[in-house]
């Protein structure tokens, strides 16, 4: 097996999700090559070796200075063809499933999403999320060249016992004027600091909050523990909360350190967004309910009291 791992990368910013997925290529092929794509990404190849990257594909073209899904597509459809690859990978981040579906695409191939279990072979035997992690899926892969992404925050990113060669090959495709149609040619910055997605610690509420204001300890819990407040779908409903800080499987998807739900029941819905957390602790007055019967540590009380609590004993502590 030949397999390539497109990373995922942001201007040569990496992400954890995208050494998890390159751990998981791993572990199906200790041979599998990284491929970067645009010159911002060529600073990645010495961490892509320590993950196991046996070689570093580092793509180049005047159309690759910016994210360019089609021209992305493009470049590594070239590049399997080049490389006579048998297996392509990436993380299924939105940016990860986008180019693998133009991969899929180019090559009139199917391409399998979101993967939590792969088994090799002549035919891929795979165990996929679907509806945002409430359902898996069994799936049988049968393609000249297999393609599939890895679901976020199933593998924990770790490197190699030995680093790879990590040996640097340029590649230059042919890319014609239509090729980066749809690229980005300008950035906004709407969010500075801790995002809900990236943050260690998250702080999240839900309808026993019982109102916008309700918020106001969480918002100052997170911020004394350096965290993000999310919430549950519940909230954003009854306009509590902006729609982009829901969890859950019409959310986002988050793996802290640390998941301290205030007030939420556990719905499936919710449950499926965080259920990467390494640690989960439950506020709530109902012992039943699935959030804290699922939870490492919970606390039984009324959040209004607990919350504030909790504030009070962390500035105390220090000082």
């Amino acid at each position: 097996m030949s397999t390539l791992y497109v990373v995922d990368h942001d201007r040569g910013e990496i992400t954890d999700a995208a050494l998890e997925g390159l751990t998981s290529a791993r572990a199906l092929d200790p041979g599998a090559a990284a491929v970067t794509v645009g010159g911002d990404g060529d600073g990645l190849a010495g961490m892509l070796a320590e993950y196991g990257a046996t070689t570093v594909h580092q793509i180049h073209h005047d159309e690759l200075a910016d994210y360019a899904p089609a021209a992305w597509g493009d470049a590594v459809v070239q590049l399997i063809e080049a490389t006579s690859a048998t297996a392509v990978l990436s993380v299924g981040s939105e940016r990860g499933n986008e180019v693998m579906a133009h991969v899929a695409a180019v090559l009139d191939l199917p391409v399998v999403a979101n993967c939590i279990e792969i088994a090799t072979g002549d035919a891929w035997e795979m165990t996929r999320v679907r509806w945002g992690g409430s359902l898996h899926e069994r799936a049988r892969l049968e393609a000249p060249i297999k393609l599939a992404t890895f679901a976020l925050h199933t593998t924990e990113a770790a490197p190699a016992d030995t680093p790879g060669a990590g040996a640097v090959a340029e590649f230059v495709p042919e890319l014609g004027l239509d090729a980066a149609v749809t690229r980005i040619v300008d950035r906004v910055t709407t969010e500075e600091g801790v995002t809900l997605a990236t943050a260690p610690v998250v702080i999240a509420g839900g309808r026993g909050v019982g109102s916008e204001e309700g918020f106001a300890p969480i918002d100052e819990l997170a911020e004394l523990l350096g965290g993000a407040v999310g919430c549950s779908r519940v909230v954003t409903n009854n306009g509590w909360r902006n729609h982009k800080f829901q969890v859950g499987q019409t959310g986002t998807v988050i793996a802290p350190e640390v998941y301290i739900g205030c007030g939420i029941s556990g719905a499936i819905q919710h449950w499926v967004g965080m259920m990467a957390s390494k640690n989960v602790i439950a506020i709530n007055t109902d012992p039943a309910a699935p959030m804290v019967t699922k939870a490492d540590y919970a606390v039984i009380g009324d959040l209004h009291e607990v919350v504030p609590a909790v504030v009070d004993e962390i500035k105390r502590r220090r000082g």
